[in-house]
Parts: C-alpha cells; sequence; structure tokens
C-alpha cells in the first residue's frame, strides 16, 4: 500500500469520529499539550494539527484555546476534589486527614498528566481553575473537620479556616514535590504528612505510620 493511500485512509477514519469522540480526542491532546508546555506556550494550531483537523474544528467545539483549556481544568479539579471528599467520609478526625492526604497523592500517581495541569501558573482563561483556587476548594471539605477538632478541645473555632488552608497547602505542595521525585512510596510520604499535620513538630513519631487500611 502506498503513502497516498494510507493518508487516505486515515482520512476516512477521521471523518468517521463522531463529535463527542472528536471532543474526547481534542481534550486529551489539549489535556497533555498544557501540561507539557503550559496554556500561553501552547497554540491551537498544533493541537488542530495533532488531531489531524483544521483549526476551525477546534474553535466549533471550545470556542479557542481558552475554552479548552477551561474545560480541562475543570475536569481536574472535579476529580481531584471528588477524591479528597469521599476520603472525608471517613469516621475519625485523624481517618479523614490520612484517607484525604492519601487521596491527593493516589491523584498524583495515577493523573500526573492532569495534575501537572493544575499546578502550572494558570491563565485567566482557567477562570476559578487555579492552583490557589484548588487548595481553597479542598480547603473548604476539611475546614469542618477543624472546626469540629477545635470545639471538641476548646481552640477558637474561627481560626479553622486559617488551619484547614495550612494544611491542604502543606499537602499541595508536598504533591508537587512528590511528582517528580517519586519517593519514598506513597504511604510513606502520607504517613509523614499526617504526622506532622497531626503531631507538630514538638511530638513527632519517631516512625509514623497510617493506622487506616491501606488504600489502592
Amino acid at each position: 500500500m502506498g503513502a497516498a493511500d494510507s493518508e487516505q485512509r486515515v482520512r476516512v477514519r477521521r471523518k468517521r469520529m463522531t463529535g463527542e469522540e472528536r471532543r474526547r480526542q481534542l481534550l486529551e491532546i489539549g489535556r497533555a499539550l498544557f501540561a507539557e508546555r503550559g496554556f500561553d506556550a501552547t497554540s491551537v494550531e498544533e493541537i488542530a494539527a495533532r488531531a489531524g483537523v483544521s483549526k476551525p474544528v477546534v474553535y466549533e467545539h471550545f470556542g479557542g484555546k481558552e475554552g479548552l483549556y477551561a474545560v480541562v481544568v475543570d475536569q481536574e479539579m472535579r476529580a481531584l476534589v471528588g477524591m479528597v471528599s469521599e476520603a472525608l467520609g471517613a469516621d475519625s478526625a485523624r481517618n479523614k486527614i490520612e484517607k484525604a492526604a492519601l487521596a491527593l497523592l493516589r491523584y498524583v500517581e495515577e493523573n500526573t498528566v492532569g495534575f501537572r495541569v493544575l499546578t502550572r501558573d494558570s491563565h485567566v482563561a482557567s477562570g476559578t481553575g487555579s492552583f490557589a483556587s484548588l487548595i481553597n476548594d479542598i480547603a473548604s471539605q476539611v475546614e469542618y473537620i477543624m472546626v469540629d477538632e477545635f470545639a471538641e478541645r476548646g481552640y477558637d473555632p474561627a481560626l479553622a479556616p486559617m488551619y484547614a488552608q495550612a494544611l491542604v497547602g502543606m499537602w499541595a505542595l508536598t504533591g508537587q514535590w512528590w511528582l517528580e521525585v517519586r519517593r519514598p512510596k506513597r504511604e510513606v510520604v502520607a504517613a509523614h504528612l499526617v504526622n506532622l499535620a497531626w503531631n507538630g513538630l514538638s511530638s513527632l513519631e519517631a516512625k509514623p505510620r497510617l493506622r487506616t487500611k491501606r488504600s489502592r
């Protein structure tokens, strides 16, 4: 089969792609490029070229690069916040913190491309989808745990939002670091995060370990 015939068959397969399939394809391509290069260094031309379509197809589905980026970020934000929120359904405060730390690290491990998109310098096109707003979204889920714990221990519950921001910020920044080094394994990293968060520097355990059952 000649090169011309092969190219023709590729074009035919692309034409048979449904609108929803094309949209998913463009999202995956955009996600990969935004993670690799960031918003500013990614062009509609390159997105279209990788998909084997013309630029107007990208505009048709997303209205441009900004729209595609916003959808990618929104999907990743929902995925990560959803995983952490589910983890916060544990029975005790410590278990909630342990499972939330594990959930964030699991997201980093299993959705590396998505986490790179979220932690790059965010563009205004992302709307609320910036790294800072990601921390805010997760912190809002953690805050109510802090309120209950503070009330039980006689601390000022009004300070719970500040502590929630500090706790989640520590998790997220550690996740950025672990994204690159990938050691030690995520359960060990989570145990040390909980060690610092739960015990404080003055009462650190020499060999911290998670008390909850190991998550996948």
